[in-house]
């Protein structure tokens, strides 16, 4: 831009002069003349040749038409009437995409998307070659885009893709970025499904059919609590009576021990004793036969 007004600046300067000789006699009013056509031609011819490219633009130079050279941010001079500048923008391009698609169950749906990508600055001059323009390479990426995605959506059927709807994102950018690689002079960074919308009828359905199923769910759960709860509860029944079982039976076997321990403990002097202490004092009073034996206590 400097070089530009140096230039505008001294055709300006040369025209004054010249019209400051023109204004005077004989040999100075034609060379005055001379300066003005001079500062015309200069700033007809020399001005429009003074080129800039901004920041995060690069300029493909094509003389005659034929893409020759490439031109980064700068101020450069090509002739006019033979060099003419094409501007892309070398910056990351944010493309909003909307279409619609189905699910292999034949439901459809409204996506939205967000792809962005840059162009290879080494690549520029077979952009211009291939595409022309920005506007239709963007188209063709658009197109693949839009495809890829399609495809990638119909191959998971609508409730895989409301289920799993984080995974659907990723799928997709994979493929995008399969089909559209450095052949296309560009580099895609970012593809993101921001909506994917089915129809309000099939929202509906699937809201009923989840409320459905948590239902479901809710009483098997409460089912399988109660069958818990009951089953607890016998089991600690069941404990409670083994454990009653267990217990008389183990003080019926120590009676039974005691009983027998004390069996084996008793002698004939102990039986003996007990008898004697049973014994009120009298002799039996029925003797049998002149041979019978009266037996006292003490034989006993």
């Amino acid at each position: 831009m400097g070089l530009k007004v140096i230039i505008v600046g001294l055709c300006a300067l040369l025209g004054a002069l010249g019209l400051l000789f023109t204004m005077g006699r004989g040999g100075k009013r034609n060379f005055g003349l001379i300066l003005i056509v001079v500062a015309v031609l200069t700033f007809v011819l020399v001005a429009p040749s003074i080129r800039q490219v901004d920041t995060g633009e690069i300029a493909v130079v094509k003389v005659l038409g034929k893409a020759k050279d490439v031109r980064t941010a700068g101020t450069y001079f090509d002739f006019w009437l033979t060099d003419t500048y094409s501007y892309y923008d070398a910056r990351v391009q944010n493309v909003d995409i909307t279409t619609q698609a189905y699910s292999s169950d034949a439901q459809t749906m409204d996506v939205s998307m967000t792809l962005q990508y840059q162009i290879l600055p080494e690549k520029v001059i077979e952009i211009a070659n291939q595409y022309g323009s920005l506007d239709m390479l963007q188209s063709r990426i658009q197109s693949i885009a839009v495809e890829k995605t399609k495809a990638t959506l119909s191959a998971h059927t609508a409730m895989n893709i409301i289920s799993d709807r984080a995974a659907m994102s990723p799928a997709v950018e994979k493929a995008i970025k399969d089909a559209i690689d450095e052949s296309f002079y560009v580099n895609v960074s970012t593809v993101v499904l921001t909506n994917i919308d089915f129809s309000d009828a099939f929202e509906a359905a699937v809201e009923e059919k989840m409320i459905a199923e948590q239902q479901l769910l809710k009483a098997q759960y409460d089912n399988q609590t109660k069958v818990a709860q009951a089953q607890a509860a016998a089991d600690a029944r069941l404990i409670e009576a083994k454990t009653d079982a267990e217990t008389r039976m183990i003080l019926a076997e120590a009676e039974a021990s005691a009983n027998e321990t004390l069996t084996k403990s008793l002698s004939e002097n102990i039986m003996q004793l007990r008898y004697l202490e049973k014994w009120d004092g009298k002799l039996p009073s029925v003797v049998a036969g002149e041979s019978s034996t009266m037996m006292l206590p003490t034989s006993f």
